[in-house]
This record gives structure tokens, sequence and C-alpha cells, in this order.
């Protein structure tokens, strides 16, 4: 589809407000095209649980970073399914996929409608004067975007009628600090060898641990890349699902579009599969290096083959573990409910794959289905479930049942369980019956441990030990349910830290994230005396400050008569500043002055801090509160040595 610029006035369309949605995110205020004028503005229409929508990522950040000055780039989340309407779910997806743009919660599709959009991902291009240039919809299409956003910018500067300042947002990842995981998609339970392998996507690695908790090894640098080599020097970008051969692991490396083998022995990681680049090939066979693949998000071997739930093209593929050699096995490349042999049956977005020994059982998460192949006969037939469009939390049978974007399936004998992801459920299924029940959640959101366990769009199940091993991808914890107790607990890590560069991203904002702002009246301090300004500050219930975080201090104080100094180490020259980072803050901090004129001054105290659940599990949080200070030093007895600042900080 073709983008040009519109130069006569008649063809021109002024374009709709944003309005009528939930409200915003990266942005700490309302936008408007009318604010906006003078920018170039691409409206990213998309709902998270899309693979076309998440393809398209990378094109918009290319986007932003070669016009960061020129084009502001507005993500409009008018969402398929109920869970993504929620704006805290969309809020965890913009950290997941590190969005760097405004996003707004268009739940009722008030936007979408007004720009009579028509499908997911569209993309709207509006110029500096506030008219829609043109539109395009699906995957593919970053480089049109490119020719008509220059030369719209080249048009637009010359009449000088481009606003070239930078826009200034305040992003979502301001707000939170490292954890032990991030994001884990799938995790795999090894009984015979007492080892849980642990795809930490969001940090890029791979995390191998006992089935205890005991850390064992960590594969990946923790920065995304696809590097070959030794644990310690491989890479990977948002890994997904893992399977188990002999010595070998294999990993589906999503992002980068590969699959990976590790040697567990050797301690190295190879690429087997893929080229590093996204292909829109639905029909490929040939040795597995030369052959492009696109979002492989989950694997299971059976005898000497290795399955993908290939969700970027909607298909199931296979890797030969003799020959290395990889095809397509099932699935037209429609998007499409449909059954029958291999290569006429439609999968939507399937993305968890599991095998009883047998058959090939998938969850296809975009038509809401849970489906088996018979790999022997060549059949695909659905289970039980919905379509594209029909779903919900509705057990029962066959097609009666409804689910919402599962993504992790496990076989347990002669039943299949099932993470009915957006339903935050574990269900299980009796294949024969074709009959659906919950087990454990209750569809809402949340991470209770016991015999009443909430859970937060898990995407990963595995079994070791009659234990069922969930990766909880939004509670960034792995739970473990005993199958004969039912009751379920979290998983302790013991040892498990953040990769260095998460820790540093999350720390290395100097302008004060997540801000707030309180100021005192006058305070007075005796001329000539020693003082103290102590800080206490209460944490929310079943948390504490982040030991993998430096908290950071900072006092200044304005003084034209230079009346009070600070007097601790680190102040200047002048006593006028104090900074200080410790990753062993306690409270209540105490902070030394001294009033050494008469006078007036203005203290500003700035605190950030990074803190956690107890259990180190769950979005780790950053606040910053800030109080300003009036403060006079007088020749008076009865003024007060102590000024004290307090504050509660709720569960955000």
């Amino acid at each position: 589809m073709s983008m040009s610029v519109q130069n006569s006035a008649k063809l021109k369309v002024r374009a709709p407000e944003i309005t009528g949605g939930l409200g915003w995110l990266n942005t700490d205020k309302p936008l408007s095209l009318a604010a906006l004028k003078g920018k170039v503005v691409l409206l990213d229409f998309w709902t998270y649980g899309c693979i076309n929508c998440i393809h398209i990522i990378p094109d918009l950040k290319k986007l932003e970073a070669k016009y960061p000055n020129e084009l502001v780039v507005i993500g409009v989340h008018s969402a398929k399914f109920d869970n993504e309407k929620e704006t805290e779910n969309i809020r965890r997806i913009i950290l997941r996929y590190e969005l760097e743009h405004p996003v707004y919660n268009d739940a009722d599709y008030k936007v979408w409608q007004s720009y009579g959009v028509r499908a997911w991902p569209t993309q709207v291009l509006i110029d500096p004067a506030g008219y829609v240039i043109g539109t395009v919809s699906g995957e593919g299409n970053g480089e049109i975007l490119d020719q008509a956003i220059a030369k719209t910018i080249e048009e637009f500067r010359k009449r000088g009628e481009l606003n070239e300042e930078p826009l200034k947002l305040t992003l979502e990842r301001a707000k939170t600090a490292a954890l032990p995981l991030a994001f884990p998609g799938k995790v795999l339970a090894d009984a015979t060898g007492n080892r849980l392998f642990i795809a930490d996507s969001n940090h890029n690695r791979i995390v191998i641990a006992k089935l205890d908790g005991t850390m064992i090894d960590i594969i990946g640098t923790g920065t995304a890349g696809a590097k070959d080599g030794s644990f310690q020097e491989a890479s990977f970008f948002r890994p997904q699902g893992m399977a188990l051969d002999d010595k070998h692991l294999y990993v589906a490396d999503t992002e980068n579009h590969l699959i990976r083998r590790i040697d567990q022995s050797a301690r190295t990681v190879e690429t087997v599969a893929g080229t590093g680049k996204q292909s829109y090939e639905y029909f490929r066979k040939g040795p597995g290096r030369t052959i492009g693949l696109s979002s492989p998000w989950d694997l299971t071997v059976l005898g000497r083959v290795l399955y993908i739930a290939m969700a970027g093209p909607h298909q199931i593929w296979q890797l030969n573990l003799i020959t290395l050699e990889v095809s397509t096995f099932a699935g037209s490349g429609r998007e499409v409910r449909r059954d029958g042999l291999l290569a006429e049956a439609g999968f939507a977005q399937p993305s968890g794959i599991t095998t009883d020994g047998k058959d090939l059982f998938i969850a296809d998460s975009e038509s809401n289905i849970i489906r088996r192949i018979d790999v022997r006969a060549g059949i695909v037939e659905t289970l039980v479930g919905g379509d594209l469009f029909e779903f919900g939390d509705v057990d029962g049978l066959r097609d009666d049942v409804r689910l919402q974007h599962p993504l992790g399936i496990a076989s347990q004998g002669n039943k299949i369980l099932i993470a009915d992801t957006y339903n935050h459920k574990i269900k299980e299924l009796s294949p024969q019956e074709r009959a659906v029940r919950t087990v454990f959640g209750n569809r809402k959101p949340g991470q209770s441990d016991g015999l009443s366990p909430t859970f937060y769009e898990p995407g990963g199940l595995s079994l070791a030990q009659n234990k069922l091993y969930v990766a909880d991808t939004n509670n960034h914890a792995i739970r473990v349910i005993d199958l004969d107790s039912k009751r379920t607990t979290t998983l302790k890590l013991k040892g498990l830290m953040p990769p260095a560069a998460a820790t540093d991203s999350a720390t290395s904002s100097d302008d004060g994230p997540n801000k707030e702002e309180v100021k005192l009246p006058l305070q007075q301090i005796q001329f000539d005396k020693n003082a103290f300004i102590i800080t206490d500050v209460t944490l929310p219930a079943g948390y504490h400050l982040n030991p993998a975080a430096r908290q950071r201090l900072r006092l200044s104080i304005d003084s034209t008569a230079d009346a009070i100094i600070a007097t601790e180490g680190g102040a200047d020259s002048k006593g006028k500043e104090l900074s200080r980072s410790t990753k062993d803050l306690t409270f209540p901090l105490r902070i030394p002055l001294r009033g050494v004129a008469l006078g007036k001054a203005e203290i500003r105290v700035q605190l950030t801090l990074f803190y956690c659940r107890e259990d180190n599990t769950g979005t780790c949080h950053i606040k910053t509160l800030v109080w300003q200070i009036p403060v006079e030093v007088v020749d008076d007895a009865n003024a007060g040595q102590q000024i004290t600042l307090q504050r509660t900080i709720g569960i955000t």
C-alpha cells in the first residue's frame, strides 16, 4: 500500500482529536493534536496480544530514533480482548516491549471509529498542520512511512511551520526498578535432572535453578543480542519457549527469530535455525541456518523432531534434530480457525505447544482454542474453544468452552493443563471428553499464594514431581502448584540478581523519576547550633528497599547570606550541596546542618527510593520524594534544632 503527501486542499481531511478513551500512559499529561501542531504525528492503532502489532515495534523505534524532534508516535491501544482494555495491563506491556512513546487507552474504540480503522495494526500519518496524509495497515510498511515522513518534514521546514523542539515525556519505566526476573515468558521443569529452566524474557537470558529455587547457572549477558559462544558471552532477545533433548536445551529466541541450542556440558550457545531476520514466507525447507523464521514462541520434542509454535506466520514448524533441517509442518499461514489436513489447517498465533508422547497439543492463542495434531495421520482438530472474536471465561464442553488468549500448555498423563492467560487462570482439559474446568485462579489478576491463588497473565507451564511450575509473567515470578495439596507458593530464587545492565538502567535517571513534591511551612533553627533534618519514610506493608539498587539522596541549600551549611561529608566547599548514593540506606535518616549566620534559606531535599515486595517478586517501584523547606536562622533559644520530614508511600 502506498502513502503520499497530499498537496491538494480538496483532498485534505483534518485529523480527529484523540478523545473518548480511558487515559494516557508514558506521559504525565494528556496530549492533543491541537497542542502538537507543528509536529508530524504517527498514530499506531494496536492491541497488545496481536503478534503483527508487536512485529512493527522495531519499525516505530527506528522512526522515533531517526526523527526525534520532528515526529511524535502515539500508540492508540484499541483492545481486542477484555483483559487488554485495562490500563494497568497496557502499562505492563509498555514496560515489556520498552515503548518510549505516548500510548492512549482507546478501550471503547472511539478513536478507532473516528479514523475508520478496520484492522490491527494500522498507522495513520498526520502532517504538522493537523491533516491526515495517509494510512497503512499490516506489517512491512516501515520504508513507506519513512519516505512520507521525510517528505513532510522537508515541506513544512521550508514553510517554517515545523516544530523541532523535543517533546518531554514521563515514561512508565521511570516508575519501576529492576527485579530478579522480568516478565518470564516460559518455564521448563526437568524432574530427572532436578533442574528448572526459566526464560527470563525481558532480561534476555536463561536462568537455571534447582526445582527448589537454588541457583545453578545463568546463560546470557542480559543485554539484547544474538551472539553465540559461552554462557558468559552469549546473548538473546526476549527468549520464550524451551525444550530438552539429551544434553541439549533448545530455546525459542523469539525477537531474534532464531532457534538456539545450548550444550550444557560444553557450556556453549549456538544458533541452529533462523537467519536473524524476520521471514514473511510460509512454506520453506532447508538447512536451519539458511531459513528465516518469524517469532518462534514455544517448543517441544517428539522423537527426533523439535516442533515449533511459530506465532508470526500462524503455523507449526519442525526442526530435524539429526540433520538440522527446518521446514513448515502444519498451517496454511492464514490466520483462521480451520481443521483438516496439515497443509490446509489454519492457526491464529500459536504460542504454546506440548506433547503426550504421541500427539501434539497447541494453545492457539488468538483463536482462543486448544488444538490437537495427530502427527501420524497428519490431521489438525480443534478440541475446545471459540474463535478469533469468540472468547471469554466459560468452562464446559467442546465449542461451548471460552478461553481468553491462552499462551501456555502442558501435558499431564491423560490431561492437558492450560495457562488461560488473559483470564489469569490455570485450567484442565480432558482431550477424550473435550471438557475444560478451572482448577486454579479466579479471573482477577493478583499474586496470592495458598489454596485460593491468583495469577497475572501466566504464560508458561511445566510439570515435575507432581508440581506445576508456572511462569507468572506479569508478576515477574515463578509460581509452584503442588498438585497433591492444591497449594500454591511463589518460588524464591536464592541469590538471583537482575543483570547489571537492568539495574544501571533503572537507576540512571537524574531527573527524579515518579516525583512527588511537598512544600513545608517556614522552619526556624538556632544560630550557631548543630541541627538535623530527620527524614522518615514508611514503605507499603510487605515491601522493602531493593538491595540491588542504590538509593539516592540530594540536598541543596539556596541562601544568599550563606546562613546554613550542610556539615556531613560529601558537601561542597561552601556546604550548600550534599549527595549520597547507597545500597544500605536505613530510616530514620539524619542529615546534619548548622546555622552559621542569621538569615533565611531554602533547603531542597530529594530522595529517590527503589522498593520491592519482600519476596522480590512483582514490579519494583521507584519513588522520588521532594521536600521544599523554607528555613530561617534566628538568635532565639526557643527555636528548634530539628526539622522532621515524614512520608508514607502508598501501593501504586
